[in-house]
């Protein structure tokens, strides 16, 4: 973090490319592109943007009171998927020179270009603007100099035919692209696919591009699936009622799941109020946010086992394969304030495509689904190499 002889500097160079003042917190929009142009560090400064709140555009003070909505709204850009891939933030309430004020530093990122709600914002001097295509351009190049995540590196042998390119261009692009960028001429479909790494600098598909838009997944990342089976009974030695694999990319993977539990949750008679009230066994929502999470997750790296999801008569169990991952250990695993993404490119696909609503919040939401429908808590078991969850039907 800067220091507050740092910040007093910054908050004084009116002409300061990385620096932004605004007077109050109510204009999301403008904060969110700062964020977003800050992370993007168009300049290659490699120093932290400073983004000043309750300060006027001269330096002064605007005598905002800085709340803790202000504080919640600045901090959730960080987390909430509006500015992808998630951006490293710092927000801070400080008093400089008897004016308080809430100050957001962001560093740039190693995975650049970051968009916020689809356009790629950057800075040059001390204006902000969308970038331009070969403002795109330079960004993209700038991952060569990092060691990438695994859902970011090519895959061997893989050519652009292994894309499905009529989806990405009808359902993937107009989720994760702004409508007025779209319409810009002159971007090709191997520039955006780059832009959104789908597509490695040298054109080679990475693993996420096979895994949001490939044809045939496993092909390349034979663990690429669900297996599904469902016992009668209690037991894995009971009879198997159903089994399935369930695969393809990721939009046709997550509706195929849908499917599947929506097909296997029972409905339930409760007598024990007096009145008869009819509930599912397991509420969707919840199955939905555990499973979708092993997907997104999960290793892909150096494994061929899949997600596995096995149902009996009393309990649904999922198994991802890898285990916590970065800033998440077995010891914090499943708190709300415990957030890394092993996949980033993957978990920001499947937040344009709307499987994901909020990052961090899977989790609570499925706990909170399970406690409204009488579900006792899910139960999960972290391991330095897979993570398991049990979900015990409602009584």
């Amino acid at each position: 973090m800067l220091t507050d002889d740092e910040l007093r500097q910054r908050l004084r160079d009116l002409e300061a490319f990385n620096v932004e003042r605004t007077e109050t917190a109510r204009n999301a929009e403008k904060l969110g592109e700062a964020v977003c142009a800050f992370a993007n560090d168009l300049l290659d400064s490699r120093t932290p943007g400073v983004l000043f709140v309750g300060v006027r555009d001269n330096g002064d003070c605007s005598g905002l009171e800085v709340t803790e909505q202000v504080m919640q709204t600045l901090m959730g850009f960080g987390r909430d998927g509006q500015v992808l891939p998630l951006p490293n933030i710092h927000v801070r309430k400080i008093t400089l020179d008897g004016c308080t004020m809430a100050v957001t530093e962001v560093m740039p990122s190693d995975n650049p270009p970051v968009r916020f709600k689809g356009r790629v914002c950057v800075r040059f001097g001390p204006s902000r603007a969308f970038a331009t295509q070969e403002q795109e351009r330079r960004l993209f190049e700038r991952q060569r100099r990092v060691v990438l995540p695994f859902d970011q590196q090519p895959v061997s042998g893989a050519t652009l035919a292994d894309l499905d390119l009529l989806a990405f261009q009808s359902e993937y692009l107009p989720a994760a692209i702004a409508p007025d960028v779209l319409e810009e001429n002159g971007r090709e479909v191997e520039h955006q696919l780059r832009a959104l790494k789908l597509l490695s600098p040298d054109g080679v598909p990475t693993v996420a591009g096979i895994l949001v838009l490939g044809r045939d997944p496993r092909n390349f990342l034979p663990g690429g699936y669900i297996q599904f089976v469902h016992y009668a009974g209690t037991e894995v030695t009971d009879t198997i009622r159903d089994q399935k694999e369930i695969d393809g990319s990721l939009s046709g993977l997550l509706r195929r799941l849908d499917e599947i539990l929506e097909l296997n949750i029972a409905q339930r008679t409760d007598l024990s109020t007096g009145a008869t009230v009819v509930r599912p066994d397991y509420p969707i929502l919840a199955l939905q946010e555990l499973a979708r999470n092993a997907v997104i997750h999960r290793t892909y790296d150096g494994t061929n086992a899949p997600v596995r999801l096995t149902w009996f008569d009393d309990r649904v169990e999922i198994t991802s394969p890898g285990g916590p991952f970065g800033a998440v250990s077995i010891a914090n695993f499943g708190r709300p304030e415990a957030t890394d993404y092993r996949n980033p490119v993957l978990a920001s696909a499947a937040k344009d495509l709307g499987y994901v609503q909020r990052f961090g919040s899977g989790i609570p939401r499925a706990q909170s689904a399970l406690r409204r429908n009488g579900n006792p808590p899910a139960e999960f078991q972290a391991q330095a190499d897979f993570i398991h969850v049990r979900v015990r039907a409602a009584p």
